[in-house]
């Protein structure tokens, strides 16, 4: 299913600091997130793909779930600063979506999602509390749609 060299990060571990731009091109880094917040980490293969769209739709239709004062979701993909730029655009997503595009899918790479045979993340969710300790993982193939419905249990459990 996972075509990686490393496995995902598992529940316990510290997930690795990052500093990536968003789709408006500012610097976004696990530390300044988790200094303040806990944080989702949504690793997805492509933007404007079917599944993908779908997925992110359902963050943004529900940003509840995802955003609070004690929590931020950032969605992270291989696609360029630009593509990801014009797909918030078009979509409506007020929320992050990092690129991983250079070095490519160092980070990615770093939780042990990216599919090396395709250059891009599989389905990876990280729910990461304000140690960055993972306290959650979910990890989907790149056609199985993710089930975010455990999410809100395990968020609540951080309190």
């Amino acid at each position: 299913m996972i075509a990686s060299t490393v496995a995902p990060l598992a529940v316990g571990q510290v997930a690795p600091d990052f500093s990536l731009r968003d789709q408006n091109g500012v610097a976004v880094s696990l530390s300044a997130i988790t200094a303040e917040k806990n944080a989702v980490l949504v690793f997805y293969p492509f933007a404007f793909s079917g599944i993908c769209t779908g997925e992110l739709d359902e963050i943004r239709d529900h940003l509840e779930r995802f955003v609070s004062d004690d929590l931020q979701v950032v969605c992270i993909s291989c696609d360029p600063v630009f593509g990801l730029r014009a797909w918030a655009d078009l979509q409506g997503y007020f929320f992050p979506l990092l690129s991983d595009f250079w070095p490519h899918g160092e980070v990615t790479r770093s939780y042990g999602v990216l599919n090396e045979h395709t250059g891009a993340p599989v389905r990876g969710t990280f729910l990461v509390d304000r140690q960055r300790v993972v306290r959650w993982t979910m990890v989907n193939g790149p056609g199985d749609r993710r089930d975010f419905g455990g999410l809100p249990a395990e968020v609540a459990a951080l309190s």
